[in-house]
């Protein structure tokens, strides 16, 4: 895909074992020091949060230009991506740690796992967001991709303090039938812990987690049930979108004359 630039900022696609590295360490230091995720040894002892799917994975990446060196990228903003076909023959997804999503993985369409979403603090008023949406765009139109879905989070782990949000997405964004996941059920949660007649809509938006919001907003679905992720210090609920909606609502709203192309350059795989 090409690399989009807006002012001091370049999304592009991960081409080195660096730009790798640096995605790394920015979930690190977000999830970890930040949201207070618990790290294995190795993450701890690196400083990088890395497990087996950064491998197969490609890494959409948000770079400060003016921070950059040639040795060393500056990383303000990441995503993982993960396509179907690849998962199929490498992996599997992320998700089928927590969800049964086999509604729709075995579909002829091509499908892609988002996750590892994560922006810098001192960058989040600064366009990243819609940058890291705009790659996305770019990415699903050069691979057809039909279908999005990934593990949204609501920061901490107590379900009290979440019944709101849980019931609210429950009542009015479950997916239908046919493309909805499932929590496993050994770590199934259940959402609905309130009426829907109890439930104070524009509140509960208010307190909507940005990202999970931003899914919502482009006809995104969720999944029955919750799963309580205790090392990430998160409660995970599973989206789904299709990439209609994404390709018409968020590509009106992101493409805009101010985000630039530059020329292409070839992605290769990281080391």
């Amino acid at each position: 895909m090409k690399p989009l630039q807006f002012n001091n900022l370049e999304v592009r696609l991960a081409k080195t074992a660096n730009d790798v590295d640096a995605a790394q360490a920015l979930r690190y230091r977000i999830f970890y020091e930040d949201m207070g995720a618990i790290p294995t040894t190795q993450c701890r002892a690196l400083k990088r949060d890395i497990d087996r799917y950064d491998e197969v994975c490609d890494h959409l990446l948000v770079i400060d230009l003016e921070k950059t060196t040639d040795e060393k990228p500056c990383v303000v903003g990441t995503y993982r991506l993960l396509l179907g076909n690849i998962a199929e023959t490498t992996t599997g997804f992320y998700s089928e740690n927590e969800f049964d999503v086999k509604n729709f993985i075995y579909a002829p369409e091509e499908i892609l796992e988002l996750g590892r979403s994560c922006i810098d603090g001192d960058y989040r008023r600064r366009g990243a967001m819609q940058l890291l949406w705009r790659g996305i765009s770019e990415y699903i139109d050069i691979y057809a991709v039909k279908l999005m879905f990934g593990c949204g989070s609501i920061h901490g782990t107590d379900v009290d303090d979440a019944k709101r949000v849980l019931s609210y997405l429950h009542h009015y964004h479950l997916a239908p039938k046919s493309m909805r996941p499932v929590a496993l059920s050994d770590k199934y949660v259940s959402m609905n812990l309130m009426k829907k007649s109890a439930l104070d809509i524009k509140q509960i938006q208010r307190e909507l987690p940005p990202l999970l919001k931003g899914y919502l907003r482009v006809g995104g679905y969720v999944g029955k049930g919750a799963v309580i992720d205790h090392r990430f210090n998160t409660i995970d609920v599973s989206i789904v979108v299709e990439t209609e909606n994404l390709s018409g609502k968020y590509r009106s709203h992101f493409q805009r004359d101010t985000v630039q192309s530059k020329p292409h350059t070839p992605t290769i795989a990281a080391e």
